[in-house]
């Protein structure tokens, strides 16, 4: 196959950053998506409606002139022990805000504003599962006892799986899954539960990680993951089931920040999305299932109009930029240096 057109795709799960950073990132995604749902975990985090309605319209002024009537971003709430369910409800109101962000204090990059206690936020998942509102995990513990291979399958048996019986209707994405154990339980659970995956985690094993010393633009969390994992991500991806669809979880970090003794979280996959996930299914031999997951499940699960405009991808080599430019500072993309066979026309 030279080419293949398909509806134009969203992201589910995508880092902009802000001020200078977000102008330098945005582009990369609005060139290739219709919409994004935007991760809140800025400093200090978008914990109100206001603030996630003062985020959006920073976002929409940072996008070129070309792109500024296709691209809609998607905004979320920062969840804390102390968010209050009357937020909730103003956020439903916006008609913007479109889910509820749960980081574990400490599971990740800006999460230390994250939950300590998920009982404490139990009235809140109640205003959101009265509201429809959907909460959106990074599903991992922060248990420092908890091997870091494991903590998506603690959060599983700790976290997710009593919330799913207390929430029974609570619409939840399992965002970026990692293992075959996240894939078996969202594959069992009802129509309320989905999950994103990236094309990172499914191009990549942790192997990646120490191929000739420590690679730490490979180094992300949810950590990549044994190869084992990523076979059950891509039969996940490529199965047609409408519960997993695409999400980059996208992550800028400078090179400085993550060539140093303690390396940010993150891999910057923005630039290429759609050519990633478009060689990640043509190794699977599965490209004709790349359109309904890139474009139609997610749409689906949250519960808005499928796009009706098209993208082509066509059979054309071309070399990943060895930086970005990233605020004064570069940027390293994933398979910097490295040729790509798709390109987006």
């Amino acid at each position: 196959m030279d080419s293949i057109t398909i509806t134009r795709p969203d992201d589910w799960h995508l880092h902009v950053r802000d001020g200078e950073q977000m102008h330098a990132v945005l582009p990369h995604s609005a060139k290739q998506f219709a919409r994004a749902i935007i991760m809140p975990n800025l400093k200090p985090p978008v914990v109100t409606t206001d603030t996630a309605l003062a985020y959006r319209a920073r976002i929409l002024a940072a996008l070129p002139a070309t792109l500024q009537s296709g691209f809609e971003p998607l905004m979320t709430l920062y969840l804390t022990d102390n968010t209050p369910p009357a937020e909730v409800i103003r956020a439903k109101a916006s008609g913007v805000v479109h889910g509820v962000k749960l980081y574990p204090a400490g599971a990740t990059t800006n999460s230390d504003a994250g939950v300590t206690d998920i009982t404490k936020c139990y009235a809140t998942l109640d205003a959101m599962e009265q509201n429809d509102l959907p909460l959106l995990v990074h599903g991992e513990v922060t248990d420092p006892d908890v091997d870091v291979f494991d903590k998506e399958k603690a959060f599983i048996d700790r976290i997710l799986a009593p919330l799913t019986q207390r929430f029974p209707n609570l619409r939840i994405v399992f965002e970026h899954v990692t293992t075959r154990d996240a894939v078996a339980f969202v594959k069992q659970t009802s129509n309320a539960i989905a999950a994103t995956i990236t094309a990172h985690h499914l191009l990549l094993n942790r192997n990646a990680i120490f191929q000739g010393g420590i690679r730490p633009h490979y180094f992300c969390l949810p950590i990549l993951k044994r190869e084992t994992h990523r076979q059950a991500l891509l039969e996940a991806a490529t199965s047609g089931n409408p519960k997993f669809f695409l999400g980059t979880d996208s992550a800028p970090h400078s090179q400085a920040n993550k060539e140093n003794a303690c390396g940010c979280a993150g891999i910057f996959t923005a630039h290429a999305a759609i050519e990633l996930y478009a060689t990640a299914f043509e190794q699977a031999g599965a490209l004709e299932k790349l359109e309904a997951f890139a474009s139609f499940h997610g749409a689906d699960f949250y519960q808005l109009p499928r796009n009706k405009d098209v993208i082509t991808l066509k059979k054309d080599r071309w070399i990943v930029p060895e930086y970005f430019e990233f605020a004064g500072e570069k940027l390293i993309p994933l398979y910097a240096n490295t040729g790509l066979t798709w390109r987006l026309t």
